[in-house]
């Protein structure tokens, strides 16, 4: 137990002290949306604290030949985002010309590693920042209701979705922590 308390103690310590550590409701939506946004905004909170100080050098930084940077992993997070306000908002996939500016994004990799690199950290939180702003927008919009719905042909649920989101997030947050310690 005393283990288990000195980990989380250590991850809470690499949290911004104004981190909410409260989950309520945003205001200006419904009740579930609101408490799915305000989980959202915090994951989101989360990596903007763990990288906002980062220079071009370390936000390029590579662990090895096969490794994602912390700038190409923030694309990746906006692209994944980005794919389910088409895939939940408008009931499709990514078309052909949303195909070309966010697939490599969401694929990362090698192709990735070549084109992602030299831009400030705010080149990536930008873009991050601005997908989120339409996620909020979609959001606003829609009720609990919707929430819960299961589009047909679709193995998941909007919130289930969402959730997906958010876990994803969480997952590449460790990514880029782990990254962040590496840096020379």
């Amino acid at each position: 137990m005393k283990k288990v308390l000195t980990a989380l103690v250590c991850f809470t310590m690499t949290l911004p002290l104004h981190a909410q550590r409260i989950i309520k409701a945003e205001e200006g939506f419904t009740p579930n949306i609101g408490v799915l946004v305000s989980m959202l905004n915090d994951m989101k909170q989360r990596v903007e604290y763990t990288v906002k100080d980062l220079d071009v050098a370390s936000t390029d930084f590579l662990l090895d030949e096969n490794a994602n940077t912390i700038g190409t992993l923030i694309l990746h997070l906006a692209a994944t985002e980005k794919f389910y306000q088409v895939y939940t908002f408008e009931g499709r996939e990514f078309n052909e010309e949303e195909q070309k500016e966010w697939g490599i994004r969401m694929s990362m990799g090698e192709e990735a590693r070549k084109q992602f690199k030299g831009k400030p950290i705010s080149h990536y939180l930008d873009i991050f920042s601005t997908v989120r702003e339409k996620t909020l927008e979609y959001l606003k919009g829609k009720d609990d209701a919707w929430l819960a719905q299961t589009p047909e042909g679709y193995r998941m649920n909007n919130h289930w979705s969402w959730y997906h989101v958010m876990e994803h997030q969480s997952s590449h947050l460790g990514q880029i922590l782990l990254i962040k310690k590496r840096i020379p």
